[in-house]
């Protein structure tokens, strides 16, 4: 079974907040998950992601691809080194 990490979108109209999900990948962006880990507002100043990095890093050992959403986040906050 194929695992991404990837956004979930949850919120109202013109007003988006993201559920960070570990989910198959063949299920719908905001259908069945398996672990919620984290939550992303775009519309705060900060737009800052926040995550359980220990589930994180959980998931990435057992083979789920973040997104590159994420990753460019992650990378923003200094949780992943740049390559």
């Amino acid at each position: 079974m194929p695992v991404r990490i990837r956004l979930s979108r949850v919120g109202t109209r013109k007003k988006p907040c993201f559920r960070v999900v570990a989910a198959d990948r063949t299920k719908p962006r905001d259908g069945r998950f398996l672990e919620l880990l984290g939550t992303f507002d775009p519309k705060s100043k900060e737009k800052k992601l926040n995550i359980n990095q220990e589930r994180f890093d959980y998931w990435v050992k057992q083979g789920a691809i973040p997104t590159g959403v994420i990753v460019q986040n992650l990378k923003k906050q200094q949780r992943i080194p740049a390559k």
